[in-house]
This record gives structure tokens, sequence and C-alpha cells, in this order.
């Protein structure tokens, strides 16, 4: 018998699970992901080149491609700006060794800084490391530290010869005396960085380059400075009996300086109290300034007191130029249904969009695209708007999403829709991520509504969701054993008779002109208004007799579950939402979100709740790095010890850390921008920059006591001696780091901060410490010998 006369043999498709319109038109959706190795702006562009060829052939295939979004234009960006930055760093650095030692030693300093810049590449590429921003980034910051010992040991050179020495003269007795606290201040650098590559967590996956670059770096700078610069300057030749013009003012201003300091620090060592309370008293305003805001965020909100505390954003970056409208329309809907519904709101985007802001826009129906996993259903709409490059007429990501916010609101048909936006920097998830656990489901949406209901009315709260998702109506049909037995049938085949009712039965898999297609059995659809009609539908007994499905098996009808997730053994549904992170912080956010579950919590005994997200990332790479600062200073303590041979003097060198810590925050409040992961980074950076002034300050104050000079005289002569190279690797380093900080090639809310940080820090607590430090040597020098190195007595004048 043919099997044509006993069924319909017809050749079809699956029901479609997505749908995709672009521009109006039907389309196929993909997403390309680089491999670890590849490199990302090199592939796009080989995309680029490959829809463009076909496209030439659109006209025959009637298909065209298009590049929907390119995320490679954020890197390109930050590569500009990076790359723009160190120019300008590099220049600043110059002009600033032009004006302390002029054209010829500071283009010998500047000599140093291609070289070590190629060493460090070279041992970046041999560990397998890539050029990317991370590791610009790390160069960037290294760049102005880079001639910090040359500048040193040149400067002693250079004020030698001006003595009339002679070069190899100059260059022995210089690097006998600055050799140790040099090595010192470097090693105290790499000290403060080096524990930066154990921290863990996504600041620390997505930072750990940046330490290994500088302290590479800042290893290679020394043996440029021991061996290569010494030799540099003996060959040129460099005499002073005929100076120049240009070289008489700058001889003139170098003496005017170090008298001017030095009067300075005179009357400011008859002061001590004043001097040192002041310091306690900045710092103390310093302190309160970044933690009163934690306390109470309220104060935020005030026009006048936010001017005079830091704002917090732990996770503070450069918005993505592309977000998402994300739309879920009630269950049941028709695939059809919900790519119309998300048409239409595409329209209504594209209607309010200004001119030149949109790159494409796209819609599709059957899946979201959210921060954890991608949502599947025919209910589930998305819209991608992708945007042009920033630029000063475009409006913010921020802002157009909030003017969008307000227009789109009360659509009619979605049950939900929300903004989802992307960041850069590390990934991480929402502001507010709760999972909610418990039990019993029912329990567990009547916390979430409570949690939900409490965050609309707050007010700082938006794009509330959560990965609730209802389920569809469902017959459920359990087979009548008894029934069965008696009508002499077996439950199996009750049961591949509802199969082929419904949904059919796959019996065999064929090829046919290299396309593998499935043969599926099913019963010939039915025109039913109801699903029960289903059961009327009659099953053939071992007899002959025809018997109702109906009476078979026992039918119950109710909703499915859309998904049961759990958490730790139980079942949780995850609420999440973004902040207004201009009026409080992601702690602040879930803090408050605790407190008021304290308050309704003993209504849902059974409940508990568990806080994550962005929350969890902060709080782990909060702990490190506080944990990592500690060591850091522990390795300085170390290394300053076994240097000055005395278990104090490190202390006063490490007084300049809260010095830097001052200078940061008022950097912070003069800036505006807000206390960051990314500026704690830069903080911990900092305490080993910061104590590099006072290393070798300390350090000719001991060597001017060994000679047998007074406390006094060996301070003021110490101090009058090193201003200049402090002023000079301090101002380089300020210099280097200047333009990433001020945004003069481009601002960056990820690198800006770092920048801001060790900038506004050093540029205080030097200025702090040209005058604190001598008062402490002078005040604690005075205490028994056996503090003092050597155990030396104290002369007087």
């Amino acid at each position: 018998v043919a099997l044509g006369t006993l069924a319909e043999v017809v050749r079809g498709r699956a029901e479609p699970t997505h749908l995709v319109s672009y521009d109006g038109r039907p389309a196929v959706m993909l997403a390309v992901t680089k491999q670890g190795h590849a490199n990302t702006l090199e592939l796009v562009e080989r995309l680029n080149a490959y829809i463009t060829e076909r496209n030439r052939l659109s006209d025959r295939t009637g298909v065209r491609l298009v590049l929907i979004d390119d995320q490679t234009e954020m890197t390109r960006s930050a590569l500009k700006i990076m790359q723009t930055n160190a120019v300008y760093g590099l220049l600043l650095v110059l002009v600033v060794a032009w004006v302390f030692l002029g054209t010829r030693i500071s283009l010998l300093t500047a000599i140093g800084i291609p070289f070590i810049l190629a060493g460090t590449f070279w041992v970046l590429g041999a560990v397998g490391q890539t050029l990317n921003v991370m590791v610009l980034l790390g160069a960037v910051i290294a760049l102005g530290m880079l001639v910090d010992d040359a500048v040193v040991v040149v400067e002693g050179i250079y004020y030698r010869l001006q003595r009339g020495m002679d070069g190899i003269a100059a260059t022995l007795d210089t690097l006998k005396e600055v050799a140790a606290p040099v090595t010192s201040a470097v090693l105290t650098t790499m000290a403060a960085f080096l524990p930066l590559m154990l921290l863990p967590g996504i600041l620390g996956d997505f930072m750990k380059i940046v330490p290994f670059v500088v302290t590479v770096a800042l290893a290679i700078s020394l043996v440029e400075a021991y061996w290569m610069l010494p030799a540099h300057v003996m060959a040129m030749r460099i005499s002073f009996e005929r100076p120049s013009r240009m070289q008489v003012l700058r001889t003139r201003f170098l003496h005017y300086v170090r008298v001017k300091y030095t009067r300075l620090l005179v009357r400011s060592l008859r002061y001590p109290r004043t001097i040192l309370g002041g310091m306690l008293v900045l710092f103390t305003l310093a302190a309160a300034a970044s933690i009163i805001g934690q306390i109470d965020p309220r104060l935020l909100n005030d026009p006048v007191a936010r001017h005079f505390l830091v704002r917090t954003d732990f996770f503070a970056s450069d918005p993505v130029r592309l977000f998402y409208v994300n739309v879920e329309m009630p269950i049941g809907t028709p695939l059809e249904r919900t790519l119309d519904k998300t048409l239409e709101i595409e329209q209504r985007v594209r209607g309010l969009v200004r001119p030149g802001e949109v790159r494409e826009m796209l819609s599709y129906a059957g899946q979201m695209f959210t921060d954890t996993a991608p949502l599947q259903g025919e209910h589930y709409g998305q819209v991608l708007v992708s945007l042009n490059p920033k630029t000063d007429e475009l409006r913010p990501v921020e802002t157009m999403v909030d003017d969008l916010r307000a227009a789109l609101t009360g659509i009619p048909g979605p049950t939900r829709l929300y903004f989802q936006e992307l960041k850069g920097g590390p990934p991480t998830s929402k502001a507010v991520s709760v999972k909610v656990r418990g039990d019993d489901l029912d329990e567990i949406r009547r916390a979430v509504a409570a949690l939900r209901e409490f965050m609309l009315a707050d007010g700082h709260y938006h794009d509330i969701a959560d990965n609730d998702t209802p389920g569809v109506g469902e017959l459920v049909l359990r087979v009548d054993t008894d029934a069965v037995r008696r009508a002499g049938l077996s439950p199996l085949t009750v049961l591949r008779a509802v199969g082929l009712l419904v949904d059919g039965e796959i019996v065999a898999k064929m090829q046919h002109e290299g396309e593998e297609l499935e043969v599926r059995v099913r019963a010939r659809p039915e025109p039913w208004q109801d699903i029960a009609q289903v059961l009327r539908e009659p099953l053939v007994t071992a007899g002959g007799q025809p018997i109702p499905l109906a009476e078979l098996v026992v039918p119950q009808t109710g909703t499915g579950l859309g998904n049961v997730r759990h958490y730790n053994f139980r079942r949780a549904i995850t609420l999440e939402a973004e902040i207004d992170k201009t009026r409080l912080d992601t702690v602040q956010a879930n803090r408050m979100l605790q407190e008021h579950w304290h308050e309704i919590g003993p209504r849902y005994p059974s409940i508990d709740l568990d806080f994550s997200g962005e929350l969890d990332d902060i709080q782990e790479s909060l702990g490190s790095i506080f944990q990592l600062m500690l060591l850091g200073v522990l390795l300085m303590y170390l290394i300053l010890g076994t240097q000055f041979r005395s278990y104090f003097q490190p202390l006063m060198i490490l007084s300049t850390v809260p010095m830097a810590f001052t200078g940061v925050v008022m950097g912070l409040l003069l800036t505006g921008n807000p206390l960051s992961l990314y500026t704690m980074y830069g903080v911990v950076a900092l305490t080993g920059i910061a104590v590099n002034s006072a290393i070798v300050l300390i350090s000719a104050a001991n060597d001017r006591l060994a000679a047998g000079m007074s406390v006094l005289h060996a301070t003021l002569y110490a101090a009058r001696r090193r201003v200049i190279p402090i002023l000079i690797t301090s101002l380089t380093t300020v210099a280097g780091l200047l333009s990433l900080a001020i945004g003069l090639g481009g601002e960056s809310l990820l690198w800006g901060p770092v920048a801001t940080a060790i900038v506004w820090g050093l540029f205080v607590s030097t200025a702090l410490t040209l005058f604190v430090i001598p008062l402490l040597y002078r005040t604690f020098m005075r205490a028994p010998a056996a503090i003092r190195p050597g155990g030396l007595p104290e002369h007087t004048a």
C-alpha cells in the first residue's frame, strides 16, 4: 500500500521561535564574538571587507549584509585617548625637565623613555601579552615616574658640574650619594604596585596587567639611570664655563627657589604645633568628606552639601553607545504579535531621537538579551539601538534613555517595558541584584512584590525587573490505569496517541540534497476551538471498539511554571534594578533595601535575601584593596627599615600617605569625579609614589647628621639641597598624568579618576612633604640616640 494512500505527505518547516526585522524587512541576526587571541580591530576590518564584497552581489542574491553595531568604536576611542594623553604627557615631562635642567640634559633624560618603553613592551610580548588599553594605561601611569630616578641622578651630576667637578668624578660622587635612596624609592613604588596583581574578582582580572607594566618599566628605568644616563652625560661633555643667557636665568631661578623655600621652612619650623595640627585637620576633613555621604546619602541631594562631600560610584565607567528597549508581552502572546509591538516601539523611538544620534536599530522577538543570560519565549521582544560615537552635539546615553523612558511609559500592550544600558570597563551586574529565596513560590512572589513596591515608591531605583517568568495555561493528563487495563490497552499506547494528536512523533531522519530532514508523524490537524476537544478523539481497543480518550485519562487544567530557579538549594527569584548614581551609590542602595526588609521581613518568615550583583564585586574588591594596601605598606616599611636601619624613620616617611589621601579628596571635590574602585586603585598606587620625596629628603638629612651637623642644620641643609630634585620628580610624574586627569586628550570616567587620584595626591603630598617631613625630622630626631641611624650623638651648632 502506497504511503500516500494512508497519509498526507508534505514537506514543511518547523514553527519559528525567533523573528527579526531590520528596517521593516525580515532579517537574520548574527552575533560575532572573537577568540581570545584575535585582534579585535583587524577582525572587524575583515568583516567590513567581507560585507562590502557580498553586497556587490545583492542585486542577484536579494540579500544585503549590514553591520548593526561595532563595539570596536569604543576600543578605538579608548586607544586614541590613551595614545593622545601619552603624547601630551611626554611633552609635558620634557617641558618640566627643560625648565629645571636645560635642553641637553632634559633631552638626555627623555632619551631613556623610548628605551624603557621598548624594553617593557619586549617583556610583555615575551610573556604573551598584547597591546591593549590596560597596557597603555600602565605605560601612561609609569611615564612620569620613568624619569624620576634619572632626574635625581642627572640633577646630582648637574649640581656638581656647575661647581667645577669633571664628568667622571661628578658621576661617581653622585651615584655614591643617591644610589641607596633612589633604589629604595623605586622599590617602594614597586612594593605598592605589585600586591595589586593579587587583587581578586572582576576588577583584579581587568586591571592586573597595570601593576606588571609599571613594575617592569621601573625596573628597566633603574638600568637606564645607573648605566646608560651617566655614559650619555659624560659623552656630551657638558660644561658650564660659558653658560648661555637661558642657563644664567635658569641658575638664578633655581637659586631663588632654594633660598625662598629655605626661608619659608625656617619660619614653619617655629610653629610645629600649628603645622602638624593643620595637617591633621586637613586629613580629618578629607576623611569626613569621603565618609559622611556614605553614612547619610540624603545629604548628597542637598545643593550646598554636595559641593563638600565626595560622591561615590564604585564602578564608574564610560557608557557603551548602545542600549536595549526590553519588551515583555503577556504570556501566550503569539510571536508575530510580539514582533508587531516591538516594531511599534521601534517607530516610537525613531520619532524621539535626534538626527545623527542613531547608527542602526534592530527589532526581534522570541528572545531577550540580559546582563546574565538570554531569555527565550514568544512573549519576549527587544529593540537594539546602536548609537554613533559621542560628540559634543550628541546626548549622553543616560540622557537619551531618561528621555525615552518618560516618553514610552504607558504604551498599551506590554506587561513590562524597561531599558538596559551597557557599561564599559569590567563586566558587572546591575547595581541592585537581590535573590529572594524560599520554599513556597507564591510566598516568594509576594515578597518580591513588596520589595518592588518599595523600590518604585522610593524614586532612586529604575528599570526594575525580575526573572520570574509566569507559565502558560496547560492541560495535564494523568493516565487512568484501571480504565486503560479494562479497555485492553497499555499506558504507553495512550501516551503515544496523545503525542501524535498534539505534537507528533519523529520516527526517522533522512538526507535530501545535503540537508537532514526529520520525518514526523502526527494526526491530521483538526480545527479545534478548545483544547478539551482533544479528549473526544477516540482510540481503538483490541476488540476494535472505539473509546474516547477522556475515558482513559484524568484531565486537570491550570497554569504551569515558566521556570524554576534555585540558588543554594532553595527556590529563588532574582530582583534587579539600576539606580541614579548621582544621588546614591550601589552600597547605599542595597543598604536601604536591606533596612526596608528588616521592617517587612517578619511577614515572610520563610524568606531570606541574598544580595549579589555589583555589590558582590564591590565588597570583594573593597576588602581586598585595603588588605593589599596594608601588604604594600608593610613591604615599604621593610624596605625603608633596611635602608635607614631604623624602626621610626620609615614611619616618618609613611606619614606622607595620609597627606596623599588628603590631596586625592581635594582633587575629587574640585573636579567632580566620583570616588570609585579605580580611584582607590590609584590611591594604593599613590602610596608608593608619595614616599619618594620623603626618602631622598631624610636620606640627605641622615648623611649630614652623620657628618657632624646638628639636627636643625642637617634638616635645613638637606631640605635646601633636595628641594629641586623633589620638585622635578614630582612635577614630571604629575606632568605625565595631567593630560589624562583633566581630559586634555579625551575624557574617560574609567581612567580619569586613576590619574586624578595620583596627580592631586602627589601634588598635595609633595607640598606638605617639603614642610611637614623636615618638621617631623627635627622634632623626633631629638629623641634618644637609640632611634637614630647608627646611634649618632646630636651635635649643637
